[in-house]
Parts: structure tokens; sequence; C-alpha cells
């Protein structure tokens, strides 16, 4: 994750929703829900196409540092319209709103470094358990994830033996352990349950191409189902839309990645 302010990175009343894109929702059903999970009930937000036959597959969308803002709840109405019932869940919730925080630093360091990875994964595991009893298929379960959520959707495709893939948009792969984050992607090369597709931009200056090969390296030991595709013109956070980060030939690119990589290993 970068140090650099993105636009729309301000408390609520900021105008994040009038720059950022937002996908029709003609042919789609998308909305705020709660899913019960560890005593509590979680936000979250849900889309998914209209009229649909049968049990949808399933795609948690894990979100960046910033919390669940417009942009990833449109990335849930962009998959839906591909056919997805796609979640997307407040994973910080117990400690905290992000959009009380008007700088990364102070955000990490207040309320994302006191989110533990367990707590995490244990979430997740019930938002996929909601998402069977709404219309989703348990025998179809996918995850993406983007920057703190790619992270994630590393450490979820070693968790959930269930998950059938998992696509991480330019998330941490080595780091400081911690009694929150005990392990990093590096350290479950050997566990994955999954095929993870990594997406990562050279010009990224909070995740070192050396970093990308190291991971490379321990995916290639573990003989794990994995690919990393680095794009040499983009930085950090190039699919985020509504920042100047965007990268639109990268992000376009990985986007038709994702969906390929969901439609080869996501089938029952």
């Amino acid at each position: 994750m970068t140090t650099n302010r993105p636009t729309g990175f301000a408390p609520a009343a900021s105008p994040l929703a009038s720059t950022t894109i937002h996908t029709p929702e003609d042919a789609i059903t998308a909305g705020e829900t709660t899913i019960p999970t560890q005593g509590e009930n979680m936000p979250a937000y849900h889309a998914r196409p209209q009229n649909a036959e049968g049990p949808l597959p399933i795609v948690i969308v894990v979100q960046e540092i910033f919390g669940v803002h417009e942009h990833i709840r449109d990335i849930c109405r962009r998959l839906a319209l591909e056919g997805y019932l796609a979640i997307a869940p407040e994973l910080y919730f117990r400690q905290g709103n992000p959009n009380d925080y008007a700088d990364i630093p102070t955000l990490f360091s207040e309320l994302v470094s006191k989110v533990p990875d367990a707590q995490v994964l244990a979430d997740l595991d019930h938002v996929a358990s909601w998402a069977a009893r709404n219309g989703g298929d348990a025998h179809q379960l996918l995850i993406t994830g983007f920057c703190w959520g790619g992270r994630i959707a590393w450490l979820y495709a070693a968790h959930n033996p269930q998950l059938k893939a998992a696509v991480a948009w330019y998330g941490k792969l080595l780091g400081d352990k911690t009694l929150n984050s005990p392990r990093h992607p590096v350290d479950i090369a050997t566990d994955l349950n999954a095929p993870v597709l990594g997406l990562y931009g050279a010009q990224d200056t909070g995740i070192s191409l050396e970093s990308v090969e190291t991971m490379r390296q321990a995916l290639r030991a573990a003989n794990a189902r994995a690919d990393i595709i680095v794009y040499p013109d983009a930085g950090h956070a190039f699919n985020a839309d509504y920042r100047p980060s965007y990268h639109e030939e990268s992000a376009k690119d990985g986007w038709q990645r994702m969906l390929a990589w969901f439609a080869q290993h996501g089938k029952k």
C-alpha cells in the first residue's frame, strides 16, 4: 500500500460518489445487508443479476484499506453483470470506521493494524455461508481483493479448502510478523487450497519487484497452482479508477484475466 493520499479519501462528507464510476443497476439487484458472524452482525454490500435461475457462483470482494466505499461496491455491481453473486463485507466493523481518518498512516496505525487476520478469515467463512443460504452456490466459491484485500485473498486461499479460485490485486506479499498478522502470503505458499492469480504493478513503490520474485520462488518451490502478472507501466492501485493511480490498460487487462481465471477454475 502506498502513502499517497487518494482522491476522495476523507471523512464521509467527501464527494467520493460523484467522482466514482457507478455501474447501472438495470439488470442487477444490489444493496446493503448484514451477515451474522462470531456473535455479531457484520454490514455488507451485495449485488446479483436479476432473474437469475439456479444458485449463482459466489465472489467475495475484499476491500481496499479504505473499507467498502463506492468503488468496492461498484466492483460488486460489475461482477453481478457477469453473472456472479458478489459480496463485500465491512471487515473492520468491530474496530472502527475508516471514514473517520483523513490520512493513510493514521488509518493504518490506529485501525487497520488492530484487525486480526484470524478474525478476518473467520468472518469470510461466515460470508461464504451467508451467500450459500442466499442464492449462491457453495461449490463455486471465489474471492478477489484489492490492496489490503489482495493480501487477504492470498491468505484465504490457504484457509478455506472449499475455495475454488482467488485473484489478488496488488496485495502485500511480505511484511513484519505481528500477533494480528502472524503470516504473510509468502509464508503460506505451501498451504494454498485453490489456484491464485496475482496482479501487480512494476511501478508500485510499496510492493517491490524483489518481493514479487520472492513470492514466485516460494510458489515454484511449493509447486503451487498460481500465476503472477506484473504490468510494467502500472503502479499500486492501478485498478482504482477513482484515483490518480488508475492505469486503464493494465486495469482492463487484469479484469479480463480475473474473469478468465474464475471461469477456468471456478467450475463445479
